[in-house]
């Protein structure tokens, strides 16, 4: 059963103890998404995770997505990491660069370490879930995750976000993360509380 820690005591450490014990999900990699709205702080959250893993590899689905292809990769998902994954092998990609607009710089390894985390606005999707160990969302609004966000980024990706913001709602809309998740994260004052998704409360 998912732990969970009402309060903000150790999220990270007892996920640390939780995660390495579930069963093998890719090959033999326990693959755990982080999903949410963008702004809901899922990069902080994995990095912190990750560090507490003691380096565990992860997967930022931004360097996946494209300007024309803000959701559809799963196909480049499945070739370029989860196949080999599977096969317990490192899995190679490019990032995309989002100024350059195309996938460029050097060729990125990912390990089939125990844990991998994928982290990203649909991390937790229909096509994905057979592959996940474990989906864990981040438990805060699509109004205050778009503010956060926009307050991040600044004025200079104000058209960006207006574009993002529709594509986003129109993706969880047909394809929902949240009723799915196990887990979720809310951020408090002292760090991190784990609460019962809907998918253990259902």
């Amino acid at each position: 059963m998912p732990p969970f820690s009402p309060g903000g005591t150790d999220a990270l450490g007892t996920l640390v103890r939780w995660l390495p014990a579930l069963p093998p999900s890719v090959g033999p990699v326990r693959l755990v998404a982080v999903d949410g709205h963008a702004g809901s702080g899922k990069t902080t959250f994995s990095a912190r995770l990750a560090e507490a893993l003691g380096g565990a590899p992860v997967l930022h689905l931004d360097d996946l997505a494209t300007h024309q292809q803000l959701f559809d990769w799963v196909g480049r998902l499945r070739e370029q990491v989860l196949d080999p994954l599977a096969r317990g092998e490192a899995a190679r990609y490019r990032a995309y660069d989002w100024v350059a607009e195309r996938f460029a710089g050097p060729e990125h390894r990912l390990a089939p370490a125990p844990v991998v985390l994928l982290e990203g606005v649909g991390a937790g999707r229909r096509d994905l879930r057979p592959h996940l160990a474990t989906l864990l969302w981040m438990e805060l609004t699509h109004e205050h995750s778009w503010e956060r966000g926009q307050l991040r980024d600044g004025a200079g990706l104000s058209e960006f976000w207006d574009g993002w913001m529709r594509a986003e709602h129109a993706h969880f809309t047909a394809d929902p993360s949240r009723p799915y998740a196990q887990i979720l994260v809310r951020q408090c004052q002292e760090g991190y509380e784990l609460l019962p998704g809907p998918a253990e409360t259902s």
